[in-house]
């Protein structure tokens, strides 16, 4: 299944964190399991410090489901997604 590296980006004046409700919806939604019931294989997720950018490393067959999972994050700001490979896969190929 194809790799993908997502970016979603909020203003910190609509940072969702600190919102009683907003911020516990998200934490549920960026499981394994709700991934997956979107057809998203979640590796990873990070938050940067201060940055109001979350990333996560992501399997699915393409941008789609990846965008519809996606779309609570999309409703604050933008999303980025990014076909991507493993460091193995690209020294296999020989190029990044």
């Amino acid at each position: 299944m194809p790799l993908f590296v997502v970016q979603a980006k909020h203003a910190a004046e609509s940072c969702p964190a600190g919102d009683p409700q907003m911020g516990p919806m998200l934490v549920s939604h960026v499981s394994k399991e709700n991934a997956a019931k979107a057809g998203v294989t979640l590796h990873s997720e990070a938050v940067i410090d201060g940055g109001h950018t979350i990333y996560l490393i992501v399997d699915a067959e393409s941008e789609e489901p990846i965008r519809q999972y996606m779309t609570p994050f999309a409703q604050m700001g933008t999303v980025e997604i990014w076909p991507s490979s493993s460091c193995e896969r690209v020294i296999e190929r020989g190029k990044c």
